[in-house]
This record gives C-alpha cells, structure tokens and sequence, in this order.
C-alpha cells in the first residue's frame, strides 16, 4: 500500500469516526435536544438565492420570497389617504412605481410583521428643494415603524431624519447614499414588538444595509414614527401592511420583496 493510499484511508476513518462521535459521543448543546456536530438535527431548507440589482435592471428575489412589486402592476397594493383607502393610483412605468403626490400613502394587501424586507428606490433627478423637502419618502414596516427615504446625497438635514434614519430616533452609522436617480437599495431585518396587556416585553430592532453597507446593527427603536415627539409603544395587532409614504416627492421603488426569517431547527 502506497504512502498516499494509507493517508487517505485514515483521513476516512477519522472522518467516520468523527460522524459517529456526532452522534453518540459528543456533549449536548445547552437547552437543546441535539449533541454537538448531531447527524440527527434537521437539516436547513434550501433556497435558492436571488441575483444582485444593476442600475438597468432589478435582480432576481431569492425562491422563498414573497414578490410584493415586480414592475408590471399595483395589483397587491392600496392608497390611503386622510383615513380613505382606495385603488392604487401611484404611476407605474419601465419597471417601477412613482409617487403620485396627493394620492395617499401606499400600503400592502397583505400584513407581515417580523422579517426581511428588500425595497430599492431612487430620487428623483431634478433636484428641487433642500434638507427634507428634496426626494423625501419612507418605509414604514407595520405602517408605523421608519426607515428614512430620503435625497442625502450633498443635502445635509438633521442627523435624525437623514436617509437610512430609524425616524426621529437613530441616524444611520453612516451616509451611503448614491447620486440622485441611481438605484438605491434597502435591506431590513425588522424583529415585530412583543407586547404582554399594555406592556412592551420586547422592542421592535431593526437591522439595516442601505447599498450593501451596515447602517444599523440590531438597533432597538423607541417606538412608532411620530413627528416632533418622542416614541412610544401602545399594543397593537401583530401583523399589519407595508407601507411607502407619499411625502409629495416623485420618489420610485422598484423589486419590492419580503421573506419571513423562519426558526432555526424547524426546516
């Protein structure tokens, strides 16, 4: 038996020996029903991943996503304005929607609470006005909790309210905005509140990547978005509609998707 053959039948044998290990004789992970490196435990679900955004195109979601905007109509989508909801009266043209000022916030058919978001968006490139009055939206997940859409590039507001903002609360770590009319991405990882009766147990945290850069990293918000106040939590149902806010600015969205987090060990 040659030098190389002997070396590769022990690496089998100490690799078999160590699945075994995993299964019979490695210690058991604390408050779980499975052993270190355990055969036994439930192997993840497979999905496949979706495809990177260009400035011509959207990506492609990931197989698990639930598609909320694909370009073509506002079929899964409502205004609400002053209370009144009615049929989705944003324009939609060349893959993407706009707002359409005066038509009312626009919100999903469909309620989520806790999970990823994707939303890309660009400002509009005629540049009018300054601070908040250039380019200025929002993403409010459950109709209530902010990420600031906003026109950041060379347009210094306050820190509290710049794009990426969790609104009136916490600025972004950092400004990673793009020039006006490029594509702009938002990934969040967004925790729903827990409430015990009128108690909050457990605050909503949000997670941020705007243009593939951290901005927030499991930040806990005070509360609802709220105009010149501080926040503050009242019970509330456990799911609710996505919402993107029609703050008079000809700001686009396109590839709108969400996909739950799932539980780990429950395939």
């Amino acid at each position: 038996m040659g030098a190389l053959t002997a070396a590769l039948m022990l690496a089998v044998a100490a690799w078999v020996g160590w699945a075994q290990l995993g299964e019979e004789g490695t210690p058991m992970l604390p408050g779980l029903p499975y052993r270190v490196h355990d055969a036994k435990r439930p192997h993840p679900r497979v999905v496949i991943p979706g495809t990177e955004s260009s400035q011509e195109r959207p990506g492609r979601p990931p197989s698990d996503a639930i598609v909320l905007f694909d370009g073509k109509d506002l079929s899964k989508w409502v205004n609400r304005r002053r209370g009144q909801v009615s049929e989705a009266k944003w324009k939609v043209e060349n893959g993407y929607m706009e707002v359409v000022a005066g038509t009312g916030d626009l919100l999903t058919k469909e309620k989520f609470g806790t999970g990823q978001y994707h939303i890309e968006w660009a400002s509009p490139t005629v540049i009018t006005g300054n601070s908040q009055g250039r380019g200025n939206s929002g993403v409010l997940i459950m109709e209530r909790y902010e990420i600031q859409v906003l026109d950041c590039y060379k347009n210094p507001t306050y820190a509290d309210g710049h794009a990426g903002a969790i609104y009136g609360q916490w600025p972004p770590l950092v400004n990673a905005c793009r020039e006006p009319g490029q594509w702009q991405t938002y990934d969040i990882i967004f925790e729903a509140p827990v409430f015990d009766g009128d108690k909050v147990v457990k605050p909503v945290y949000f997670t941020v990547l705007h243009n593939g850069v951290v901005i927030h990293n499991h930040q806990a918000s005070m509360g609802p978005m709220v105009f010149r106040q501080v926040a503050s939590y009242k019970p509330h149902e456990p799911l609710a509609s996505l919402m993107l806010q029609d703050h008079n600015n000809p700001v686009r969205f396109r590839n709108i998707w969400y996909r739950p987090l799932g539980e780990y060990d429950k395939p």
